[in-house]
């Protein structure tokens, strides 16, 4: 039998698939006014976290072999590692996308927020009400504002957050559609046992890198631990570790004013050179570098 070879796609492919974007820092992208998707083929799987939200017309597609209609007013999450294909849309459709790296969707996300990402995993379609599309189109004006607008930007840690205020409202807004009642006695052992994961992920400051200490918490073996983390998101207990970390890392480098060893011990790194071969291993660039790279401190 002929396999089918699914072609994947990372998030450096995103400005050559659409050259309009409103927003690229090369973790995060957004564009609108699509009213066509131009340089999608029939199927492909995506390595990054998407979020769409249609803001005219209808759309349908495939997400994992399960069909999806989206109209006016739906939004639409598509995990890294999810399979897309049958795209289709009516010829007035219209959308906003926001596509991100994992890391820095970890660095988002906090223990509040984990409800509304377990609910996405399993639904990612959400129906939003006029006045909840009105306050996230609100978000993305004020955002376009800032990046065209830019003698009065003071550089991109405030689009970031704004960003953030965006997701955190857009999460709170999907909490409230939730039907939780009687959730507790419904999830099955890998399903506590994984939502606890990501909320120790979540409260986890320093983000512990050991699979071994989460699972000894958690009271299961570091084997039962990652096939369970497989089994729910498509990664192991050692990336989503590692995700978390990287985006935190990210975030004191960029975003604040300790130095190299402090955010080394900020980290729990105890061994400087440590810190800067991790940081090497998962950003390409020393901590210096990779500050520098950035624009840090202009």
């Amino acid at each position: 039998m002929k396999s089918t070879t699914i072609t994947e796609l990372d998030l450096h492919d995103v400005p050559q698939m659409y050259h309009n974007l409103r927003y690229n820092d090369g973790e995060i992208y957004f564009a609108d006014n699509i009213t066509s998707i131009p340089g999608l083929m029939k199927q492909f799987k995506v390595n990054f976290i998407a979020y769409v939200m249609v803001t005219q017309g209808r759309l349908s597609l495939d997400l994992n072999g399960i069909n999806y209609q989206l109209d006016t007013n739906s939004s639409l999450f598509v995990d890294r590692k999810m399979v897309v294909n049958n795209i289709k849309h009516t010829e007035n459709f219209n959308c906003i996308i926001c596509a991100m790296s994992t890391d820095i969707g970890f660095a988002f996300f906090n223990k509040s927020l984990i409800q509304s990402i377990m609910h996405i995993m399993a639904n990612p379609v959400i129906k939003m009400n006029q006045d909840e599309v009105d306050l996230m189109m609100k978000y993305y004006e004020l955002l376009v504002f800032k990046v065209t607008h830019q003698q009065m930007s003071i550089g991109r840690e405030t689009v970031r957050d704004i960003i953030r205020c965006f997701a955190y409202d857009l999460l709170s807004n999907i909490n409230r559609h939730l039907d939780s009642e009687g959730e507790g006695d419904m999830l099955r052992q890998s399903d506590r046992i994984y939502r606890r994961f990501m909320l120790m992920l979540a409260e986890n400051s320093n983000a512990n890198r050991s699979v071994k200490t989460y699972a000894d918490e958690l009271c299961v073996s570091p084997k039962y631990l990652t096939s369970v983390c497989r089994k729910h998101s498509d990664y192991t207990a050692g990336e989503l570790i590692a995700a978390s970390v990287v985006g935190r890392i990210k975030q004191l480098l960029l975003y604040s004013d300790l130095s190299i060893k402090e955010v080394a011990a900020e980290m729990g790194f105890d061994n400087l050179s440590f810190f800067g071969k991790y940081v090497r291993k998962h950003l390409g660039l020393s901590p210096n570098h990779y500050r520098k790279a950035n624009n840090y401190g202009k």
